[in-house]
């Protein structure tokens, strides 16, 4: 068991697109920005209800979504080596909120993944219930502090955290439906983690930016808020939302990876010959005549079976995994499409710049590229499976 001192939250709508869910888990960006959680909005489901996931990441669905599968619009992958001690999901009466608290040594913090519908507000109502009602299980601790984070997609305009001098957000339907918004969080003892006039999202018709994400974190826990921002170099595809960082001044315990060795890479001319010198000192040729005497010579054996493992065979190398039909092509695709939604973020004001239709032809490009090499990869797999695999896939 090792410790972590930073607590990282990544989150993203993904507009239901499997291109975009893929570009985030199926690469190995994720790893290497080291993030601890990944909340999603609007998830990926297939036919069998289920999110796309990877081997590296734990999934939690809502606490409805065994019973009421079709409302599922959020998702909380938590990485599987943050110790499964340290974390418990909650309940909560929405498909459209996840819950989970991370306990540690300095206490404990609620996460609430949350899409709000943008036409109507039952689910900041029920935000607003739920924390009255568990007041003990979210503010109180026998040790240590509490804290309360929200995050998600939750579809209201507002001069608090949009650009004041975008005038044309703020309608009267606007404003009052973030008032009840607002209400919530002041009632609740939130604060806006995520700096005033951020955008978040791009109208997929006008092009124009504006902020429909948000963080907000207790008003006594904004201290622990290290870094918040929004991410336009991790802009992503098939969706208007660019993705969150959050970085928390928080421990949590994480598992660390046993070494692994590589059989595959092994010389074994020099295994055998290395086990015979293993086996030298304990040759004994005189015949085993009671239980003692057979449990000292298996004893013997299996330690230098042991000794001559660790000697020969080499440890696999722990990498940031991804998907084995990920390619070095889909790495400079990916990274190309970065780049220019960087630069067409940066101008994003002039909307007839030219670096808008590069960064959507690269897109394009990088989203058939994927679902290409993800196809064919399934396809070479079916020709070259024998029986057992065929019964495995199935």
């Amino acid at each position: 068991m090792a410790v972590k001192d930073k607590l990282l939250i990544w989150q993203q709508n993904v507009n239901k697109s499997p291109t975009c869910q893929h570009d985030l888990l199926s690469g190995n960006k994720l790893m290497k920005e080291n993030i601890d959680i990944l909340a999603l909005q609007e998830p990926v489901m297939n036919s069998n209800n289920m999110s796309i996931a990877a081997k590296d990441w734990t999934s939690i669905y809502p606490s409805t979504h065994g019973s009421s599968p079709g409302n599922t619009r959020s998702l909380i992958l938590i990485r599987s080596q943050i110790s499964t001690d340290s974390w418990t999901q909650l309940n909560f009466p929405s498909g459209d909120v996840t819950v989970i608290q991370i306990t540690g040594a300095w206490g404990k913090l609620t996460l609430f993944n949350i899409y709000n519908d943008s036409k109507h507000n039952n689910t900041i109502r029920l935000l607003t219930k739920y924390h009255r009602d568990n007041q003990t299980s979210v503010r109180y601790n026998l040790s240590g502090s509490t804290h309360t984070v929200w995050v998600g997609d939750f579809n209201r305009h507002h001069p608090y955290w949009d650009d004041p001098g975008d005038e044309r957000l703020f309608i009267d339907e606007a404003t009052l439906a973030a008032q009840v918004l607002i209400e919530a969080v002041a009632e609740t003892g939130l604060e806006l983690a995520l700096p005033q006039g951020t955008p978040t999202h791009c109208h997929s018709i006008t092009k124009h930016w504006s902020r429909l994400d948000q963080v907000f974190i207790s008003e006594h826990s904004i201290s622990m808020v290290t870094a918040c921002d929004a991410l336009p170099h991790h802009r992503g595809i098939n969706t208007d939302h660019l993705p969150i960082l959050m970085e928390l001044d928080l421990a949590v315990n994480i598992l660390e990876d046993e070494p692994i060795p590589n059989f595959r890479e092994v010389d074994w001319d020099d295994f055998w010959k290395a086990l015979s010198m293993h086996l030298e000192p304990i040759e004994q040729r005189t015949a085993i005549t009671n239980q003692r005497q057979l449990d000292e010579r298996c004893a013997k054996l299996t330690e230098a079976i042991q000794a001559t493992i660790r000697d020969q065979v080499p440890i696999t190398e722990i990498t940031p995994k991804s998907k084995r039909w990920w390619t070095k092509e889909l790495t400079q695709l990916h990274r190309k499409a970065n780049k220019l939604g960087r630069q067409s973020y940066q101008r994003r004001r002039d909307l007839g710049h030219r670096i808008h239709a590069k960064h959507k032809e690269a897109a394009k490009r990088y989203d058939r590229t994927l679902l290409y090499h993800k196809n064919q990869h399934w396809r070479d797999w079916l020709e070259r499976a024998e029986e057992p695999d065929i019964w495995t896939a199935n």
